[in-house]
């Protein structure tokens, strides 16, 4: 790709896992390294957070660790979940919880004992979606715009089914039937179908109603199944499947009228359980390069000639990596004389490992490849400023 310089504002990441103890303390600061200004915090702790002052003390811890970003907490669909909490959860101002993520059982990380078999049963969760469902005007806030006729909170659907007639590679494919029933018995209920992976996914979205959209991962992007097998670096679920479905994926992030925006599902984990001989944990660490990836996968798609160095415009990768989710989930999108992330192509590599207390240690995905250069321009910090990985690695240097 001729272009070796974007200009963008923040990027806002609409599906991210931050953990807890020393794992969380390591990544949480890193989410500016990435150009990100937004987080959708998924809610698989363990315990999973199912009530109210559990998600608020999360949201503190988080916060004390990364001022700067704004973070939107997520409630796990789960049979202690109530109507009322979620009554609650989505008219306390400020707001701070503003979707319920449900994990069909087994499928990925912490959702053995707490997913669901089904999402179609009575009287759970059926009570809980027909709450979300209701048509309600999210309160009023800063930070949120007043709409109407919107459901109480959006349903984020780790899409893979449970049935043990499905593989790793139909799991996907076989969820989309249940997206659809979801749809017909709830139309009013806001649905992200989360880190889309076939092409089969992202018909079933556009099938759909203006209310049922999806978000894209950076490592999808990157990846093939090829890539998978034989690297637990890249293991995640869903895992990633063939060229065609990473074609299809690249091809929606510029589309003009897309459905589908970012959402990075970055999910660090201990570089011991990646190395296991058996059931490697799921999940590929991007948070500090979320942006930078991106960029670059799309780079190798004009490389490839998936897409056109005119189809990767500032304007497009605005809409997925910003715009269209802000929108979707009713945020003020940025100013125009607000922080930019300026992106240049200056040699850079992703560090092999990253090292917290109590002797974690992190493989970053793509850990060594070159990746694009990221800092943060205008407004407050117009020097840029150092983030979290840039400083580690300069103390390394005696810089």
């Amino acid at each position: 790709m001729e272009r070796k310089t974007f200009t963008l504002p923040p990027t806002s990441d609409f599906h991210v896992h931050l953990r807890d103890g020393a794992m969380m303390e390591l990544v949480t600061p890193t989410i500016p390294d990435g150009g990100v200004d937004t987080v959708y915090v998924m809610p698989n702790l363990i315990p999973p957070l199912t009530e109210l002052k559990p998600v608020q003390t999360y949201h503190s811890l988080l916060h004390a660790l990364s001022p700067t970003t704004h973070f939107l907490m997520t409630l796990y669909l789960h049979p202690t979940l109530t109507p009322s909490t979620l009554t609650s959860a989505a008219s306390s101002l400020p707001q701070i919880i503003h979707g319920v993520k449900a994990y069909p059982a087994g499928v990925t990380t912490n959702s053995s004992s707490s997913g669901l078999t089904s999402l179609l049963s009575t009287p759970f969760p059926s009570t809980p979606l027909s709450t979300l469902s209701q048509p309600h005007p999210h309160p009023s806030s800063p930070n949120r715009r007043q709409t109407r006729n919107q459901s109480l909170l959006t349903l984020n659907l780790h899409g893979e089914s449970p049935s043990p007639a499905s593989t790793i590679l139909s799991a996907e494919p076989d969820f989309l039937p249940t997206l659809h029933a979801l749809h017909a018995q709830y139309p009013t209920l806001r649905i992200v179908l989360e880190h889309c992976t076939t092409a089969a996914a992202l018909d079933a979205v556009r099938s759909c109603g203006e209310n049922v959209t999806g978000t894209i991962t950076a490592h999808h992007l990157w990846l093939t199944l090829g890539e998978v097998v034989g690297s637990s670096a890249n293991y995640c679920k869903p895992v990633a499947k063939g060229e065609g479905d990473r074609r299809a994926l690249c091809r929606a992030v510029v589309e003009r009228g897309s459905r589908f925006f970012f959402g990075s599902d970055s999910a660090p984990h201990p570089l011991s359980s990646k190395l296991v001989t058996k059931s490697a944990a799921a999940g590929c660490f991007t948070q500090p390069w979320a942006t930078q990836l991106v960029i670059g996968a799309m780079e190798e798609a004009v490389r490839k000639g998936w897409v056109t160095e005119d189809e990767v415009t500032e304007e497009a990768l605005t809409e997925f990596l910003s715009a269209r989710g802000r929108r979707f989930y009713g945020l003020e999108e940025h100013g125009e004389k607000g922080r930019k992330i300026k992106l240049e192509k200056k040699g850079e590599r992703i560090p092999a490992m990253m090292e917290g207390r109590e002797g974690l240690k992190v493989e970053p995905f793509r850990a060594g490849e070159e990746v694009w250069s990221l800092e943060w321009v205008g407004g407050e910090g117009e020097d840029g400023g150092k983030g979290k990985v840039e400083q580690v690695v300069e103390a390394a240097l005696g810089d």
